[in-house]
């Protein structure tokens, strides 16, 4: 079969009875499909590059032109911002055990927008051993606040058991709430939930939970409260 694109005399005769197209057409068609191929090209560079690693990036880079080397630096420091700020967001994961005399660096210089977390405690009460439980998995959850715990004799000399267990939160040094002594977690039946929604009034983590987990607890006894009412008015009617 003879090369339409060949220059011969006989694909010049079936050019001008317009059974080929001309060269002209011809170099067209050329100049457009080399175009196209080349911004395919470019498209599946573009969209390797936003699929690689920063170690994956460096590796390939010769492979890459001037103008593909420039959008791949942009890249490359959006990508490096967007780890750094991650790795600084989720710098702690576990819950610090200190005593009085890391307090002033582990809590008041803590860290600018920073929230901390501290449980008094001590060894023997189940309250506070529930409560530390319920820290290293809260701790895990949210690794941009930091959990802290110390025996509360190491930080406050003298402080009394009957105030344990006790939470403090802070925020850049400043106290933003303070849970104080067993009545206030509701004694052993407090669960991880629980106390996580208790943290997250405070502001210091943003907590998943759409509400409270004890309110439907509260909602049954004021249920029982109320219907308990009629009862008495009516057995106050039967006894005039």
């Amino acid at each position: 079969m003879q090369d339409p694109n060949a220059d011969t005399e006989w694909n010049d005769i079936l050019r001008k009875k317009g059974i080929l197209p001309s060269k002209e057409s011809l170099k067209e068609l050329e100049k457009e499909a080399e175009e196209e191929e080349e911004q395919i090209l470019q498209q599946s560079v573009v969209k390797t590059y936003e699929d690689m690693t920063l170690e994956e990036l460096e590796e390939n880079e010769d492979e890459f032109n001037d103008e593909d080397e420039r959008a791949i630096e942009l890249y490359k420091q959006r990508r490096l911002a967007e780890w750094k700020a991650t790795q600084l967001k989720n710098k702690f994961g576990e819950v610090l055990e200190i005593s009085g005399k890391d307090y002033v660096q582990e809590v008041t210089k803590a860290g600018k927008g920073l929230w901390v977390v501290l449980h008094l405690y001590k060894q023997g009460i189940p309250l506070c051993a529930l409560i530390n439980q319920h820290f290293s998995e809260l701790s895990r959850k949210f690794p941009d606040v930091k959990f802290i715990k110390a025996i509360s004799t190491t930080c406050i000399p003298n402080y009394p058991d009957r105030n344990l267990p006790t939470i403090f939160v802070y925020l850049e040094g400043d106290i933003k709430a303070q849970f104080i002594g067993p009545l206030v977690f509701g004694g052993m039946n407090l669960t991880r939930d629980e106390l996580e929604w208790k943290l997250s009034e405070s502001g210091a983590i943003k907590t998943d939970l759409e509400e409270n987990p004890r309110k439907p607890i509260k909602d049954k006894l004021l249920s029982l409260v109320r219907d308990s009412v009629p009862m008495r008015r009516a057995s106050n009617s039967d006894s005039d």
